[in-house]
Parts: structure tokens; C-alpha cells; sequence
């Protein structure tokens, strides 16, 4: 099964890793490392929550005023 994965920088250090479909997240100190974790915490979620996916996730991104 192929699923999506978000990943952002944390302010610690690091990143965070969040799949949409299941809404796991997690972190690393690596992209390697983050990715490694999400598929893990997912594999253990969907052990419990079995998930039919309909299809894709759509990533896309949008813009908003900032505000000085």
C-alpha cells in the first residue's frame, strides 16, 4: 500500500513526518530517520485501524496576508 507522507523541519531540530491518510505522526533527526518512524507508527496504526484507501492524497499549497 502506498501512502503519503508529509514531512517539515522541527524547530528543535530534525523533522516531523505526518501521513494524512491515517493521521500518524512522528519525527527523526533525518528525513531518513522520520520516514523510517511514520512507516512504523503507520504500520502499528493500520494494524488496529485497517484502512481502505479510495485513492491519492492531493498535495497542494496555498497563500495567505502576512501580517507585519
Amino acid at each position: 500500500m502506498e501512502l503519503s507522507a508529509v514531512l517539515t523541519p522541527a524547530i528543535e531540530g530534525g523533522y516531523v513526518a505526518f501521513n494524512p491518510e491515517t493521521g500518524t505522526t512522528t519525527q527523526g533527526e533525518s528525513v531518513e530517520e522520520a520516514l523510517i518512524n511514520l512507516q512504523e507508527a503507520t504500520e502499528l496504526y493500520l494494524e488496529e485501524f485497517p484502512l481502505t484507501v479510495t485513492g491519492r492524497s492531493l498535495l497542494t499549497t496555498f497563500q495567505v496576508a502576512a501580517h507585519a
